[in-house]
């Protein structure tokens, strides 16, 4: 994966999860989204090595893997899109 598709990945990553914090989503399963959701903004914004980029993101993976449902549609698809964007970069 080339640095720039994994600088627009990670972007997309945090943007779905960005997403989420808008929504009507329990207390619980909104704190291991939002800790996600700030694991995955340093992975987007900050200047690190596409190594460290990638334990960022297997950090959010661990933590998306805590949620089962957010309780709200469009929560749940953002949660899903996330998770795939994960697997990609960690894939890639």
């Amino acid at each position: 994966m080339t640095d720039d598709a994994l600088d627009a990945r990670t972007h997309d990553l945090h943007a779905h999860l960005e997403a989420t914090a808008e929504l009507p989503i329990d207390r619980e399963t909104n704190r291991w989204l939002g800790e996600a959701e700030a694991v995955a903004r340093d992975a987007a914004t900050s200047d690190l090595t596409a190594p460290v980029v990638k334990e960022r993101v297997q950090h959010v993976e661990d933590l998306l893997s805590e949620v089962e449902d957010t309780g709200h549609e469009a929560g749940n698809e953002h949660l899903e899109a996330a998770r795939s964007i994960c697997r990609t970069i960690l894939n890639g």
